[in-house]
């Protein structure tokens, strides 16, 4: 029998492999931070506290930048610490965790765009039953269904994650722990955790998918047949943001999990990373706020609100 050394922790290669970039990098990314924080607690004080915002749209979106603000606060404190300190480890619970809450946000996030989705479908193509449809009781449901599938689907990787064992190289090509990497660096036959991520991530993945973008090939018909081009305009311009957003996650999703990560893609990969886990917490609040003027007439409520009381 072979003997070997079990690995507790590990090595966070993190942004750069070059010293001199590492303020910079502090510099730009806990502004990233901050201002995703702030951004995303703006949307959700908005929507809990304006009567005005108080529709199924609005209520999904507060959702969103619940899981946003989240996300990004699962890799970010840890990643701005290591680029102002010279200890890059993580302990193998603190990695397991950080591989639960990033799966569970994400995944969250990823049925969050489904009911979005839907919600516009409702909107534009059955406009009558729109307030019977999408009822508060239906939204509710339909949230914490969001949640809870989240937290499931991430619940069955962790427990398949914790059989591995780590005995050899304990570096990660990245600034946080995600399966992928840990894969790549495991003593343990992963053939099991890669057959569970086929079978529940593909039921998981072709549903969300599926639920996503079907209903806009129903609201693309009805928009067409709209006679008049400011109600074709209007009816787009609910659609936009939405569907902005979800390309930017898919198309993150599918570099980071889909493409395999080799030497030579190490960077690259590093880069969708970065997009994944903290541009897009920054970039929904934003998309949404720019072309969203029901939202921006309720920050300029709330800062009108502050400056009375103040």
């Amino acid at each position: 029998m072979t003997n070997f050394t079990k690995v507790t922790e590990f090595i966070l290669i993190g942004l750069s492999d070059h010293p001199h970039n590492l303020h910079l990098f502090f510099i730009v990314f806990f502004f990233i931070y901050v201002l995703t924080v702030i951004t995303n607690f703006l949307i959700i004080l908005c929507v809990f506290t304006d009567s005005q915002l108080h529709t199924p749209m609005y209520f999904f979106l507060g959702n969103l930048a619940s899981i946003d603000v989240s996300y990004s606060s699962v890799t970010a404190p840890k990643m701005l610490l290591d680029l102002v300190t010279e200890n890059h480890s993580i302990s193998l619970p603190a990695c397991t965790t950080q591989v639960f809450f990033f799966i569970y946000l994400g995944t969250a996030e990823l049925f969050l765009l489904s009911a979005m989705s839907y919600d516009r479908y409702i909107a534009i193509c059955h406009p009558l039953r729109y307030t019977q449809i999408m009822s508060w009781t239906a939204c509710t449901y339909m949230a914490s269904g969001v949640w809870i599938l989240g937290f499931l689907y991430s619940l069955v990787h962790t427990l398949f994650t914790l059989r591995l064992t780590f005995c050899g190289p304990n570096t990660i090509h990245n600034f946080f722990c995600d399966l992928p990497h840990l894969f790549q660096i495991s003593c343990t036959d992963t053939y099991i955790n890669i057959v569970v991520i086929l079978i529940v991530g593909g039921i998981f993945g072709i549903g969300a998918f599926t639920i996503t973008f079907v209903p806009y090939f129903h609201i693309f018909s009805t928009v067409l047949r709209i006679r008049t081009s400011h109600g074709k305009l209007k009816a787009f311009s609910t659609c936009t943001s939405h569907l902005t957003v979800v390309f930017i996650f898919y198309g993150s999703i599918i570099f980071i999990y889909f493409v395999p990560t080799t030497s030579k893609l190490f960077t690259l990969n590093r880069v969708f990373s970065v997009t994944y886990a903290l541009i897009n917490p920054l970039l929904n609040p934003l998309i949404y706020s720019i072309r969203n003027k029901d939202l921006k007439d309720a920050v300029k409520r709330l800062v009108y609100l502050y400056k009375q009381k103040n």
